[in-house]
């Protein structure tokens, strides 16, 4: 297992605003210590129907349009935004991601040639998107497998043998909900998923939408080597995902947390360590020794 690397994922909670970007960006570097913050990029009118579009959004409290369509466009960064996105990210010494949704969404952002893509659980069977990646993208490709059967799981990474791109594909343990309840985030999936697939692709990772961190470190005790979690400033901010999202102090102790239990995963390196010597003088020295008895 490598370190795990901890991504923040902003997506859209910064609620269109460059500037609250921005902040995000800083914060979830600076304070959090994340080694990834990641965005979202979407061609809507690539992705919904006409019908789609002009509808009401579902629940108009968190909408920021009248439509659906007008909602998730005030929600979207342009190309140069993102450039910008990433110039903030090198700044401050975290890598830039982002997630695309579709064909278009994956050219422009592979323009930007970041070191990683994601591809979100709602698109992982989108063939013609995991085909662009493939043949136009030079870094890793992380698919997450919400959503998703077994029988699809295994034709996404035979997708990728087929490619000859296996090595660069980091596939996610994931239950999409929000947020997902304990019983439901089933994070055995992690131990299976690195027993079939761990020879065949470069990394197993764990995206969790359920509330606090507990669930973070163990996905890392059964071998999660990437922990994503959405991220906000706030968590009642308008907007859909901020309740399943970790604020900036507990997106803190998340890192710090996972990072201590990969340093914790290790046999002793001696039957007694440097560090129980002095303590065994000290707390065993009247105790009979077996070896003198015999």
């Amino acid at each position: 297992m490598q370190e795990p690397k901890i991504i923040a994922e902003i997506g859209c909670n910064h609620k269109g605003e460059m500037d609250i970007a921005h902040e995000m960006i800083k914060t979830a570097a600076m304070f959090c210590k994340v080694d990834v913050v990641k965005f979202q990029k979407r061609n809507n009118r690539e992705l919904l129907s006409e019908a789609e579009y002009n509808a009401p959004h579902p629940n108009p409290y968190n909408s920021y349009g009248e439509t659906y369509g007008e909602h998730r466009e005030f929600l979207e960064f342009s190309l140069e935004q993102h450039q910008q996105l990433q110039n903030w990210c090198k700044e401050y010494g975290v890598e830039y991601s982002t997630s695309v949704w579709d064909v278009t969404s994956a050219k422009e952002i592979t323009s930007l040639q970041p070191k990683l893509i994601k591809v979100p659980s709602a698109c992982n069977l989108n063939r013609a998107l995991l085909e662009y990646l493939c043949e136009h993208f030079d870094g890793e490709i992380h698919v997450s497998f919400g959503m998703t059967n077994k029988a699809e799981e295994a034709q996404i990474v035979d997708f990728f043998v087929e490619k000859n791109r296996n090595k660069d594909l980091v596939i996610y343990g994931c239950t999409s909900g929000y947020p997902v309840p304990f019983e439901d985030v089933s994070l055995l999936e992690l131990k299976r998923l690195r027993q079939l697939y761990g020879e065949k692709v470069k990394g197993i990772g764990f995206s969790g939408h359920h509330l606090g961190i507990a669930v973070d470190s163990a996905a890392v005790a059964l071998g999660a080597e990437w922990v994503e979690r959405h991220f906000t400033l706030d968590r009642t901010w308008k907007g859909t995902d901020h309740a399943a999202s970790l604020e900036p102090d507990g997106m803190r102790r998340l890192a710090r947390d996972c990072r201590a239990v990969f340093k914790a995963l290790t046999y002793k390196k001696t039957d007694i360590l440097d560090i129980e010597k002095v303590q065994r003088q000290k707390l065993k020295k009247n105790q009979i020794r077996w070896e003198s008895e015999k």
